[in-house]
């Protein structure tokens, strides 16, 4: 048997399948999608088998064995595997890159270095035996490093150059299963009888723990043999005295442990909500493969349809994904879920442990759950009988990967469904104008719901125009009408929810006298300012340096703050408004895990009065007392360079707009903008998308932009600014001279962050409508530039469906 194996090194000169030879003891267990580990250029490394054969063109005698094998169960299932070959095709990315993307983290390998002492019986006595403390091996170099000192490693480095001792690469693959120290029965059930029996006057404790251990199966951990009033004191005598034996029990970690969930029951839908699910039924009963986008507004009551559909594919025997975006994976929307379909339910997200993700993995592929409710990367759920896949805010630009591999879950999803026969339901109150697109032309097919459940009124939107408020001389952040309506709320007992798209405490500082801006060292960006930590913070690469006191360039001490962040609203708040509660929800107050459902249970109940965040707080919130949404700078998004920024801005106000009014009291929402003529900031106020949709088509038209052309984006970076010039110059030319006439290639260019960690970076933009060859030509630019890529410091970046301009 020989088996084709994708190796994990990521470099493009070795990214292809190699043979090797499957040992006897293996034959029986190896399979497609299995992970082991095979000698690759002189070291052991991690690989996937990614097809298994009995004959190969090379010579056999020369072949290397599999070292081990370490799935007996495929970690990636067939479908997987296929999945993983198109969007290698697609990406641009290793083939390892993707293969890794679709396992938990904890199932990665990790490498290490082992020192052997190669004679020791020649070291007796000597300084070197003393490093090993009479060992013949130290299982890791990199620990060791950080515990011995530095003539200690100058005394190890010269026995390795003198052949004293060898380094030894390993690698391993962590078993990222919990496991406790368990007990089960070590005699015989005639032996565990008899010691019952005697024991039951003099020591009933260890009488009644026998008992427990009765039946052959039993295996209880410390804790499970408390439950039944057993201490773990018995538990050792009866293993001293070999009725017991000590070994491990794999634990499975539950996200919701602790938390009971009432179960709920199906709402009865209303007309349109039941139009758009017999539509989806109808598709998952005759398993067909088709793309539904169903526009909601907020509100109508688009996750009662996802939880009946998905009731219909359990009821048929099949296994559902349903993809959320992980900043409206609020524990609210999980609940729902759990409510609904019970421990039948997965849940993969960002504030899981590495642990707690693997076990939620483990659950899918060994078929305990027939639902995953998750993040981007849960697309990638090892079932094997889809039968629905919904994305819900399919807008979002969070479902394309920004490092590699750089792919969409939306089409991703849809090649899944493709390959199963099972619908793909795309669910938004603002779709991506690429979808509305595809939708109008008929490639997808639409649905929608312009109305609330209980025909409950959309929220009234006013804008409020923060020119004229400065002209009238308020220089607050707060329009009037803003504070006078959040006065309002806190003496009804009501409460508000403020969106400010930008943590921090102001965007930069500047000083008044010469204009001098704090800039990271390491990215050509302002510094923007933290009140919490009295510092300055890039949001880049995470450099820190002190607040100055004095500007470093004309010594004045007019240095002043500009913008404004999460943190200077909250204590601006609490100066205009006596007594006000607030929670603040931004990047750095839900750092820890689970304080986003803190800060939210807390609101929930009533113990703040305004709930105050960036766009985390914006999507997914149901409370019944938000009866008011404020946003503050409402074009800061709007002026990026971005052809996407008015669509961003459109999609983030209705968002927002959308967590009013959701129950019986009436909402309102307040949009302070210096952009009120806008076309995203006004087809808000009316609700009406399909408006925003036809203006922003024409300036796409007129632009060339997508959905009418597609986009690649090619980024090349170098610590030597020259140098990113030279080979983006040279891979402009390349594209130029392979393409056909019809695509443009726009560039060289700095990108609009020309540097961050030091390295210089400039951009081409491939712009086409139809180009077949292109994926063939920008493999053939990366194999061109490997040996440079290889030996330089050179990067080169290919994304061929950007979603982030910057």
């Amino acid at each position: 048997m020989i088996a084709e194996v994708i190796v994990d090194v990521p470099s493009q000169a070795v990214d292809r399948r190699f043979d090797y030879l499957v040992p006897e003891e293996f034959i029986e267990t190896m399979a497609e999608g299995c992970r082991v580990h095979v000698p690759f250029a002189g070291r052991p490394v991690q690989g996937f088998v990614v097809h298994l054969k009995e004959t190969t063109p090379l010579d056999l005698q020369k072949l290397k064995p599999v070292a081990s094998q370490i799935d007996l169960s495929p970690a990636l299932t067939p479908e997987l595997l296929q999945l993983a070959e198109k969007l290698k095709e697609t990406t641009l990315a290793l083939h390892v890159a993707i293969l890794k993307a679709m396992l938990p983290q904890a199932m990665r390998s990790s490498y290490k270095k082992r020192l052997l002492l190669l004679r020791p019986e020649e070291e007796k006595g000597t300084d070197l035996e003393a490093l090993f403390s009479g060992e013949a091996a130290i299982d890791s170099l990199e620990d060791w490093r950080k515990q011995a000192d530095e003539p200690q490693r100058a005394l190890m480095m010269r026995a390795v150059r003198a052949g004293r001792v060898q380094v030894e690469p390993v690698v391993t693959t962590r078993d990222a299963a919990k496991k406790r120290v368990a007990y089960r029965r070590s005699a015989t059930p005639e032996e565990t009888a008899l010691f019952q029996k005697e024991q039951e006057k003099r020591a009933p404790k260890q009488a009644s723990a026998a008992a427990l251990f009765q039946h052959e199966d039993a295996l209880w951990t410390v804790d499970e043999a408390k439950q039944h009033g057993i201490s773990k004191a018995v538990l050792e005598t009866l293993t001293e005295q070999g009725i017991l034996e000590k070994t491990e029990k794999t634990i499975s970690r539950d996200p919701f442990e602790g938390r009971e969930v009432a179960p709920d029951q199906p709402m009865e839908l209303f007309a349109a909500q039941e139009e758009a699910f017999n539509r989806v039924d109808a598709l998952i009963q005759h398993r067909k493969h088709k793309t539904l986008l169903l526009r909601g507004v907020t509100g109508s009551g688009k996750t009662e349809v996802y939880l009946q559909a998905i009731e219909k594919v359990i009821a048929a025997g099949r296994e559902a994904i349903v993809l959320v975006p992980e900043i409206s994976l609020t524990p609210q929307m999980v609940l729902r879920f759990r409510a609904r379909f019970g421990s039948r339910v997965a849940v993969m997200h960002s504030a899981l442990s590495k642990g707690e993700k693997y076990d939620e993995w483990v659950k899918i592929r060994n078929k305990e759950v027939d639902v995953v409710v998750g993040a981007r990367s849960a697309v990638f759920a090892p079932f094997e009988n889809l039968g629905l896949i919904i994305i819900d805010e399919e807008h979002e630009a969070s479902y394309k990967q920004e490092e590699s591999p750089r792919y969409h879950a939306r089409t991703t999803a849809i090649l899944r469904g493709e390959y199963y026969h099972c619908p793909v339901l795309l669910g938004s109150a603002t779709p991506s104008l690429e979808s509305y697109a595809r939708a109008e032309k008929g490639v997808y097919e639409m649905l929608t719901m312009a109305d609330r459940v209980n025909d409950l009124e959309m929220p009234e939107v006013k804008l409020i125009d923060m020119r004229k408020e400065l002209h009238e001389g308020n220089r607050s952040m707060f329009s009037e009408s803003l504070k006078e309506a959040m006065r309002l709320r806190m003496e009804n007992k009501e409460q508000t929810v403020l969106m400010l798209n930008r943590r921090g405490y102001s965007s930069f500082i500047m000083c008044r006298d010469c204009g001098y801006v704090p800039q990271c060292i390491h990215c050509d960006i302002s510094l923007t300012y933290h009140r919490s930590s009295q510092s300055l913070q890039c949001h880049y690469c995470g450099y820190q340096e002190t607040l100055p006191q004095r500007c470093p360039e004309c010594e004045s001490s007019h240095i002043r703050f500009f913008g404004t962040g999460t943190q200077k609203v909250e204590e601006e708040l609490r100066k205009e408004l006596d007594g006000v509660r607030i929670i603040r929800m931004d990047v750095d107050t839900t750092r820890q895990k689970g304080s986003h459902e803190k800060l939210l249970d807390a609101f929930g109940r009533g113990e703040a009065d305004i709930l105050l965040g960036t766009q985390m707080i914006a999507k997914g919130l149901d409370f019944p007392n938000i009866t008011l949404a404020g946003v503050l700078a409402a074009d800061s998004m709007l002026h990026l360079p971005d052809f996407r920024a008015a669509e961003r801005t459109f999609q983030l106000l209705t968002q927002v707009a959308g967590r009013a009014g959701r129950h019986k009291k009436p909402g309102e929402v307040l949009i302070q903008t210096y952009s009120p003529e806008h076309y995203s900031i006004t087809e808000v106020q009316g609700h009406n998308y399909t408006a925003f949709y036809e203006k922003e088509m024409q300036m796409r038209r007129f632009g060339g932009y997508p959905p009418y052309y597609y986009l690649s984006m090619l980024q090349i970076s170098h610590t030597d600014l020259s140098q990113a010039v030279r080979f983006t110059e040279k891979a402009a030319a390349f594209l130029r001279e392979r393409l056909s006439e019809k695509t443009v290639v726009y560039g060289p260019t700095a990108s609009p962050i020309p540097r961050i960690k030091d390295r210089y970076r400039y951009q081409c933009m491939i712009k086409y409508k139809a180009e077949p060859r292109l994926y063939h030509v920008l493999q053939e630019l990366m194999k061109a530039l490997q040996p440079e890529t290889a030996k330089t410091d050179l990067q080169l970046t290919i994304d061929t469906n950007p979603y982030m301009m910057m």
